[in-house]
């Protein structure tokens, strides 16, 4: 009796046009945003650009960096991963994530920075200067914080990728129905696959979806950067 196989052919064209429509209602979200800003920044330029000046632009700049570098490492685990070599694809993985959870650091400590300062939405502080500057720290305040959320769910989604590609991979075949006669004759074929073979088509296609979630929050991360830090 011939050895059963099993193949498996995973629908990439589908799982990347899902993830492409995914990523484009992101950036409807934050297009929308940048395009309140734009309008606000028209109507209040003196005030917009005082009001940067109190940002810490050395820290933005790093934080650019980092999520640059971020960039890179997520692009050579997926190339590590199309390669087979699954445990430089995790270390690159795991690279990638501290990358943002330095980049959450900083960001956390720039904001208490400000908020120590009475800067921050409905202080004080603020109520006492320019409408302008309230509304370039309410926006600061709003795009950098979804922006922080947005990090933190990418680096979930890139600790599943870290579950998923560490972990035993088995797979049991579907039970056929056989003929009374033959039914003496059948078996239950479990499938495992060797350690090679971990680093299937399927992870392959769901790493690279977590990639371009991840290069989406490095993307909008460079649009926010100037527009908050650089126009003084």
């Amino acid at each position: 009796m011939s050895t059963p196989t099993h193949e498996y052919h995973p629908d990439s064209t589908g799982s990347k046009i899902g993830m492409w429509l995914f990523l484009f209602t992101e950036l409807l979200l934050f297009g929308g945003m940048f395009l309140l800003y734009a309008v606000y920044r028209v109507k209040n330029p003196a005030d917009f650009h005082y009001a940067s000046l109190n940002l810490d632009t050395k820290t933005g700049a790093i934080n650019t960096a980092i999520l640059l570098t971020s960039s890179l490492t997520m692009v050579l685990s997926i190339g590590m991963l199309e390669r087979r070599h699954r445990k430089a694809s995790l270390w690159f993985l795991i690279i990638t994530i501290g990358f943002g959870v330095w980049f959450l650091v900083n960001k956390y400590l720039e904001w208490s920075h400000k908020i120590h300062h009475g800067i921050y939405p409905g202080s004080e502080e603020l109520t006492g200067r320019t409408a302008g500057e309230n509304l370039f720290y309410s926006l600061y305040f709003l795009m950098t914080g979804l922006h922080g959320i947005h990090v933190v769910a990418g680096m979930v989604v890139l600790g599943v990728m870290v579950w998923m590609i560490g972990k035993p991979h088995h797979r049991v075949l579907p039970v056929t129905t056989l003929p009374v006669d033959a039914q003496a004759h059948a078996v239950s074929v479990t499938v495992e696959y060797s350690e090679d073979a971990k680093l299937d088509q399927q992870k392959l296609i769901r790493l690279e979806n977590a990639g371009l979630y991840w290069h989406l929050v490095d993307v909008i991360w460079i649009f926010l950067f100037p527009l908050f830090y650089l126009i003084s």
